[in-house]
């Protein structure tokens, strides 16, 4: 990609009714509004601001910052299987961020492990075929080269059909 490209979000949060903003008892819930159209709502992750305040039914920063990692690799990798001939019937990856303290004492997130697990339509490649369609991926993800996260594949054994 040679060129720059702009990508857009509105995070829209407003004070309740009743609220006490300086008194920290104001809710944490907002929306994300995306330039497709697209409206998700979005809170304080409830193990860092607790229930009431935060809503469980809603993304956090931190599930989604998971979720964008593990979407511009399984994007990278089906481009690449696509390519090369591979039929992938599905790919599911149920990924994990854990957060902590890093070397300089700031809470962030440490790993996130992607754990891709791919069904193939008809005969699945080599092991090391699929270990290297995910080691292009990883390079080649946009996220993944922007963050200094430790940013973890382990994939499952191929699936069959």
């Amino acid at each position: 990609m040679s060129e720059q490209h702009a990508y857009r979000a509105t995070i829209d949060w407003r004070l309740g009714e009743g609220e006490s903003f300086v008194g920290n008892r104001y809710s944490r819930r907002h929306q994300w509004h995306f330039d497709g159209g697209v409206s998700v709502p979005a809170s304080a992750a409830p193990g860092v601001v607790p229930v009431p305040l935060s809503d469980p039914a809603a993304v956090d920063p931190e599930e989604a910052f998971v979720a964008a990692l593990s979407s511009c690799h399984m994007l990278f990798f089906l481009a690449y299987a696509a390519k090369q001939g591979h039929a992938v019937r599905r790919y599911l990856d149920e990924a994990v961020g854990v957060m902590g303290r890093n070397p300089q004492g700031r809470i962030a997130m440490l790993t996130v492990t992607l754990r891709p697990r791919v069904e193939w339509d008809g005969a699945a490649p080599s092991a090391d075929a699929i270990e290297a369609l995910h080691e292009r991926a990883h390079h080649a993800c946009y996220i993944a080269n922007s963050v200094t996260t430790d940013v973890r594949i382990e994939p499952a054994p191929p699936a069959r059909a």
